[in-house]
């Protein structure tokens, strides 16, 4: 082995140490020397190679950490010809990076205090950012499971009162034919239906489709096939194409399931394929049936009904979007002329597939990508202002290696490596911490976008993570390797020379600006959500939440054909029901609030309309005599229904909604009053009027697009219709305690009635109000989140700021007290600094925040995108905080001791 004491004596003997002072460094030096020797002996080395291995990895300007102020000088200048002459040699290769690595990871561990805290900061960034974009990643950028999924559209009609309506079927018809853009155009359409036959009734959800859905879509199934043209026809075989997870929650993944039975609303269906795991569309479905088969033969016919059905069509190789919507626009005016009453206005419009399955939560989640993306940027500002303090106690170091000859570009690289070390630590973290939060926004947006269980943590967001942390390192590192790149030796050296603090004092305070805007920003968001969300929350319900229960009862459609079957079933569980424990009132209807309502034209007898789409709509539930009394409604005029109220009693008749007794009968008296139903065929009388209630959403665009509401009794449905329209109904329950304790009782009276009938969605009025406010208050709770962060981060980077400017003045301060000043001037003194930079951050963060809001307009209810409030108070709270984080050095500044602090000096 070589004597290595004695190879770093010859380097030491230029500088005439004591020779006390000499053995403690040669001691230090050999054994580095000597633990690089050793593990490149381990390696396999030769000893020869492991002694050249050993010389070129070390670093011999570490020297200078082991030397006192007094000789680092003299090192600088003595060392500097043995260094050339090592260079020579080959001994040391600065630009080695594992060597650059090496040193970085010590200099790292010397500073855990500053390494953790750093490391820490960076998580919380990366980690939030790679969690949102992991939820970016698969909504808005992992390839859809369609083939070819960019040339897919979806489309819709457009009237002039309705941006979006589903297309009837007979227009769908003329649009396939027509069409020369799509190689092919297909439709689904949502149902549901009771399985049977195999253990416990299971209540599915169900797609009517066309014979060419999937081929459209560009799907092959797992197993099996799909639909042959001729099984898409009225009074075919009955077959259908099961989705995967039903295969393998029911069938236990059955590879024989192919053409058994599987019996859906009491009817036997073939089972003919099984889909693969990956595909979905829209929401998951369990079983895929022909539509023709299912679709009502209203639907069927009638040009002007709206079922429900979704348009897909596959543009033709070279087709733009453009193109096929001009198409599609001169088909519409065709159809117009042709069929004036139903057509005339309607229009044609398209979106992208993957447009029209994300809309929803699109800018809420580039929102949220950008909110995150401000938490990561003042990280790095932090990170950054620590790592400037860090810089400053070491600028001997750097200078020092200055005059050992190294440059600038070599110290900035160092430095840089430090940085990116340091940030794929933070990221390491960060991953982790991605990981719980991917699985927090899944849960948050599930309502939204249902196919959310698909978000993992793949290529590409572990390819985000690592250009996110290396761009981290870069950034928060080249400003402190900017600074200490250029070192000023001559004061530098000097012993008790404070370098050049002013540059970077001011680089800091420019940092803690934008700190101040980014966190400015974030609190804005954050407080026009919390204000939109206050909103919503203040708008009366128009009924009592409290205690109240809703379900679904869904009865087979062929089981239970006759009206009088269909009656005695719900009046025999209404009864059952109203006898258990705590009930107070149980009420059937066709939809509760908040949750949709079937919707139809009205007009006064005598008004003349040309078009069909020029009427005014209205939404209507149809609805029990105990409807009112269990929702908590309040009678405003007039009477309710009752028992009386049948087909035998007379016409038809009506509870509607004050606004609609306002504005339909223009200040007239609407008990007795006639309105008109389905373009005037159903005559309709007026008896009551209650208080207004959100049927379909709390948002004011949704509520415009519908004017009038109003109930119609189930005594009055015409027997024709019961079976049909009383085949699922709501039941509604207001219980005096917690209704969810008679989810299961309810459940069994069902099943002692008909023990093949089912009873699902149950859920309390309360539920159905969080979920229709989940996506609003999920988002207000990000963004308050982020915001939280950001003023925590904003707050520590003042303190940091200030409380390093102090340290900096403590002679100033030392002298002024000295002098005279009082505790009060210099409290001031220390707060005015701090106070300049607070303002001028937040008269940054205000400018930016007048501009970059207005893309939340959609996003917000009952506030503005500049609201003045929102703005003045963010702004005023930012304030007071940063003053309190610039209080405490203020504070300190003021117990600072004249003569000590000269004396230090």
């Amino acid at each position: 082995m070589p004597n290595w004491k004695h190879i770093v004596r010859e380097h030491l003997a230029v500088l005439r140490l004591s020779p006390e002072r000499e053995i403690e460094i040669v001691e230090e030096q050999a054994l580095h020397l000597e633990a690089a020797y050793e593990d490149a002996i381990a390696a396999g080395l030769s000893e020869a190679e492991a002694e050249a291995r050993a010389l070129r990895s070390y670093d011999w300007r570490l020297l200078e950490c082991e030397l006192s102020r007094a000789e680092q000088p003299v090192a600088a200048r003595a060392l500097r010809p043995s260094m050339e002459l090592i260079e020579r040699k080959g001994g040391i290769r600065m630009e080695s990076f594992i060597q650059d690595l090496r040193f970085s990871a010590r200099m790292l561990m010397k500073r855990p205090g500053f390494t953790l805290i750093a490391a820490l900061t960076l998580a919380l960034g990366v980690g939030a950012n790679t969690a949102i974009f992991s939820v970016v990643n698969a909504v808005l950028l992992r390839p859809l499971p369609y083939k070819d999924a960019s040339r897919l559209m979806v489309l819709w009609e457009r009237e002039r009162n309705i941006e979006q309506e589903s297309p009837s079927y007979p227009n769908f018809l003329d649009w396939q034919a027509q069409s020369r853009s799509f190689e092919q155009m297909a439709l689904s359409r949502r149902d549901n239906a009771n399985l049977t036959g195999a253990g416990e009734p299971e209540r599915l959800d169900v797609r009517q489709v066309s014979a060419n859905f999937f081929a459209t879509l560009g799907v092959t199934p797992l197993l099996g096939r799909s639909f042959a043209p001729e099984e898409d026809r009225v009074g075919a075989n009955p077959v259908a194409v099961i989705g995967y997870g039903l295969w393998r929650r029911r069938f236990a993944a059955d590879a024989e399931i192919i053409n058994k039975t599987i019996t859906l609303n009491d009817r036997p269906f073939t089972v003919i394929g099984v889909l693969p795991p990956e595909f979905q569309f829209y929401r998951a479905a369990d079983v895929f049936v022909s539509i023709n088969l299912m679709l009502p033969e209203r639907l069927r016919q009638e040009r002007g009904e709206h079922g429900g059905v979704i348009v897909v069509g596959r543009l033709k190789p070279g087709v733009t979007e453009a193109q096929a919507a001009a198409e599609m626009e001169n088909i519409a005016v065709n159809l117009e002329r042709q069929y004036p009453r139903t057509n005339t206005t309607n229009r044609v419009l398209l979106r992208s597939i993957r447009e029209d399955q994300t809309g929803n939560v699109k800018l809420s989640l580039w929102l949220l990508l950008g909110a995150v993306g401000f938490v990561l940027l003042m990280a790095c500002v932090n990170v950054a202002n620590l790592s400037l303090a860090r810089a400053a106690a070491r600028q001997k170091e750097f200078a020092v290696r200055a005059a050992l000859g190294a440059t600038q570009a070599r110290v900035m690289r160092q430095l840089l490596t430090e940085s990116v070390l340091l940030a794929l630590c933070g990221g390491a973290f960060g991953l982790l911490l991605a990981t719980a939060g991917k699985d927090l926004l899944t849960a948050g947006l599930a309502n939204d976008l249902p196919w959310l269980v698909t978000v993992t943590l793949d290529a590409n967001v572990l390819l985000f993570a690592f250009v996110a942390s290396l761009s981290t390192g870069a950034v928060f590192g080249l400003l402190p390797a900017l600074q200490s790149a250029r070192p000023h030796l001559t004061e530098t050296l000097k012993d008790g020379a404070k370098g050049s603090s002013g540059a970077r004092q001011s680089v800091r305070s420019g940092l803690v600006v934008a700190e101040v805007a980014l966190a400015l920003l974030l609190l804005i968001s954050a407080g026009l959500m919390l204000r939109s969300f206050a909103s919503l929350n203040r708008i009366d319900a128009g009924f009592n939440t409290r205690n109240l229960l809703t379900m679904v009862t869904m009865l087979s459609p062929t089981r239970y054909t006759e009206a009088s079957k269909v009656r005695g079933f719900y009046e025999e569980l209404q009864h059952r029901i109203q006898s258990l424990p705590g009930v107070q009132a149980v009420a059937y209807s066709t939809s509760v609030p908040l949750s949709g309502a079937n919707q139809t034209s009205v007009m006064l007898e005598g008004q003349q309309f040309t078009r069909v789409s020029d009427l005014p709509l209205a939404v209507y539930s149809i609805v029990s005599a105990d409807y009112f009394r269990a929702m908590g409604i309040t009678l405003r005029r007039g009477r309710l229904f009752t028992p009386q109220d049948t087909m035998k009693s007379g016409g038809l008749v009506a509870v509607i909604e004050e606004n609609m007794a306002r504005d339909l009968f223009a200040g007239k008296d609407p008990l007795g009053q006639v309105f008109l139903l389905d373009g005037g065929n159903v005559r309709v009388t007026v008896v009551g009027v209650v208080n207004h209630i959100h049927h379909l959403s709390y948002e004011a665009e949704d509520q415009a697009k519908v004017k009038y509401q109003f109930y119609t009794s189930l005594s009055q449905t015409p027997d024709q219709f019961a079976a049909r329209m009383m085949s699922s109904l709501y039941l509604i329950v207001r219980s005096e305690q917690d209704p969810t304790n008679l989810v299961a009782s309810a459940r069994a009276q069902v099943f002692a009635i008909d023990r093949e009938q089912l009873v699902y969605n149950a859920r309390t009025m309360e539920q159905i109000i969080a979920i229709t406010l989940g996506q609003r208050r999920f988002l207000m709770f990000l963004l308050a989140l982020f915001a939280g962060v950001a003023i925590m981060l904003a707050v520590v980077g003042i303190y940091g700021v200030i409380s390093y400017a102090v340290t900096q003045r403590i002679r100033e301060i030392g002298i002024r007290m000295a002098l005279g000043a009082t505790t009060g001037a210099v409290l001031r003194l220390i707060l005015t600094q701090g106070l300049k930079l607070t303002l001028s951050g937040v008269a940054l963060g205000l400018a930016a925040a007048f501009g970059l809001t207005r893309w939340m307009k959609t996003l917000l209810y009952g506030v503005g995108t500049t609201d003045p409030l929102t703005f003045a108070a963010v702004a005023s709270l930012l304030t007071a905080v940063a003053l309190l984080a610039c209080w405490i050095p203020a504070r300190r500044a003021t117990k600072v001791d004249p003569l000590t602090a000269l004396r230090q000096e």
